[in-house]
């Protein structure tokens, strides 16, 4: 099976990124330097020198990715305008989320996360609509909607996140922490990273049926976390572990899911894939056949995001182990997080080996990468379920 040679010409074809820049890409270039200069001369004497390498790195990221993905600038400045807003009316108080109404119901970090779970919810159920319906009108308009409520969702997911963080110093300054210590905060980032993993690829590619299944494994997370909350009150800040008090944490946590993002939304681009090619079989012409991608363009999405996970999965063991020799004297210790961890990473190095060294494509690939998220889950969730460690703070 041959790749999709359009986006390959594409993708050769097009100047060097440098070469393509415009005068609003040096602006938005100009805007984020400026606020994380501010940063970090105002906030300097709160800063480490670890913290001030991830602020330049992660400021240093931010203009690259607007430069590359031009809706990245919309949904930060969104995201960045709603989050300050949300601080600022707080004003220094954490009882003000329950006597301010836009606090109460849209913007304090609860609010904001439970907006985007009916979002997510919302989304998947437009592109199923969109993927079945008779009508390709309608069907068009359902898919557009879809990805309207997934912004949405990702949007509202992120500003959660930030005013979280905020909400866990009003609470009291000692509790005051990045938001990704506990397994609420970190089904939290999953959704908003896979949403963000799967609008790419929608814009990239300009298909929107794909998002049917891709949203499947979001709203199967944000099932999960509806659950999580109400029965154990997940949601509620508390202070961190020792082992959770240093700045690897605000590095190490973020690069490990995109890597889980990037390999869940492979998994299900390998379902689409094994749906199509049998709605082709059965019925060619048929609304499945028609609306999903083509078998070629999967083949080579699959192949791209799990490259992406594997290079973010494999920075995120290697800030791991260094991690681990600061908070436990070892970088690697046989804990069953980090053995899952390293059985994840030989999955998906298998995966990309028999692509590049057997030749491999298609449905052999699609199913190893729907049945690697089964992998990929237990080490993310039943590890915590099942067994122990030295990471039994994130048991359920």
């Amino acid at each position: 099976m041959s790749v999709p040679q359009d986006h390959l010409l594409e993708d050769l074809s097009r100047p060097a990124l440098w070469r393509r820049l415009e005068v609003a890409d040096w602006l938005w270039a100009i805007l984020v330097a400026s606020v994380t200069g501010w940063v970090f001369v105002d906030f300097n004497g709160m800063l480490g020198i670890y913290q001030q390498i991830i602020l330049l790195g992660a400021g240093a990221g931010l203009i690259g990715l607007g430069w590359y993905w031009k809706p990245m600038r919309v949904f930060s400045l969104t995201v960045a305008g709603l989050s300050l807003l949300a601080i600022w009316l707080y004003g220094g108080q954490y009882a003000a989320g329950e006597s301010n109404p836009i606090l109460n119901w849209a913007l304090s970090s609860p609010s904001a996360i439970a907006w985007m779970e009916g979002f997510f919810l919302a989304a998947t159920l437009a592109y199923g609509f969109g993927l079945i319906v008779a009508s390709d009108r309608l069907s068009q308009r359902s898919l557009t909607l879809g990805s309207a409520l997934t912004w949405g969702a990702v949007t509202m997911g992120f500003v959660g996140l930030m005013v979280r963080w905020r909400e866990s110093y009003l609470i009291a300054p000692e509790f005051g922490h990045f938001p990704v210590s506990n397994l609420f905060d970190v089904f939290v980032l999953f959704c908003v990273i896979t949403g963000l993993l799967y609008l790419y690829y929608e814009t990239r590619y300009r298909q929107r049926a794909l998002g049917a299944l891709a949203l499947l494994v979001i709203s199967a997370a944000v099932a999960f976390l509806i659950y999580y909350t109400a029965a154990h009150h997940a949601d509620k800040i508390m202070p961190l572990v020792p082992a959770l008090k240093s700045y690897w944490m605000k590095i190490h946590v973020p690069a490990n899911f995109i890597g889980y993002g990037s390999f869940a939304f492979s998994a299900m681009v390998g379902l689409a894939y094994l749906l199509r090619a049998r709605a082709e079989r059965l019925h060619p012409e048929g609304r499945v056949a028609r609306r999903l991608p083509s078998l070629e363009m999967m083949d080579d999405i699959m192949y791209r995001y799990i490259a992406v996970g594997f290079a973010f999965f494999t920075l995120a063991t290697v800030l791991g182990a260094l991690w681990a020799a600061e908070a436990w004297g070892g970088y690697w210790s046989w804990d069953p997080k980090e053995t899952w961890a390293l059985i994840v990473w030989l999955n998906y190095a298998a995966w990309l080996h028999m692509r590049f060294s057997k030749g491999w494509r298609g449905r052999p690939l699609a199913i190893w990468s729907f049945v690697g998220l089964l992998v990929t889950t237990f080490c993310f969730m039943g590890v915590n379920m099942f067994l122990s460690g030295l990471h039994s703070y994130g048991k359920l």
